[in-house]
């Protein structure tokens, strides 16, 4: 009896001890939830075309405009949220796509999202459609680009947010990128535009 008591007592701090083990093993800490990132224009773009070649297989590109979010930090050539606006010249038809990091005010969803879809004569202002071989050059790289020439400019507005335009206009030969120094082309009293294709230095607006 003596012998089962001393076995007992040897026994019970053991399993004790194996049920806090258990326990320890299913609670895992669980990775803290990632930041949302911005995008380079064509990373945005890449995601949004897919959907556009659904809603009409000649899609095409009018416009990309980056969109700044209060929720995702900004970084050189990046924004929290694009739209492109397509065409589709058979149906007569145009339709914005938005990419968003996040959900955010001004009808922007998390992912890829289409709005309603408008008419489309073939002229929207200035623009006209271009192909998409056309994108050589990313929002990131059209950045730098821009701050190089530049330099006196920052120095002087260092916190300035950027917006950037790609478009095919008249005014220049080839599609082109216009970082704008501002919250949009309206408001903004500088910015630079540069080639998309061969990712040159083409002229200053201030």
């Amino acid at each position: 009896m003596m012998a089962n008591l001393t076995a007992l007592r040897w026994l019970l701090p053991l399993l004790l001890l194996s049920a806090c083990s258990e326990g320890t093993k299913t609670e895992t800490a669980k990775p803290p939830a990632k930041a949302p990132e911005p995008l380079t224009g064509r990373q945005a773009f890449q995601r949004m075309y897919p959907q556009a070649r659904v809603w009409a297989a000649d899609a095409q590109p009018l416009q990309v405009l980056s969109v700044n979010l209060a929720q995702v930090k900004a970084e050189p050539g990046k924004a929290g949220a694009w739209q492109v606006i397509f065409v589709s010249p058979s149906r007569g038809k145009s339709r914005m796509f938005t990419y968003s990091a996040v959900e955010a005010d001004g009808n922007l969803h998390e992912g890829v999202f289409g709005a309603i879809e408008e008419s489309y004569t073939g002229s929207r202002g200035p623009a006209f459609p271009f192909q998409i071989a056309a994108i050589k050059v990313d929002s990131d790289q059209a950045y730098d680009v821009a701050a190089r020439q530049s330099k006196e400019y920052l120095k002087k507005n260092p916190d300035k947010p950027v917006v950037f335009l790609l478009e095919q206009t008249n005014k220049f030969a080839n599609l082109t990128w216009r970082v704008i120094w501002g919250n949009s082309v309206g408001s903004s009293d500088y910015s630079v535009y540069v080639d998309a294709t061969l990712g040159t230095f083409l002229e200053k607006v201030h």
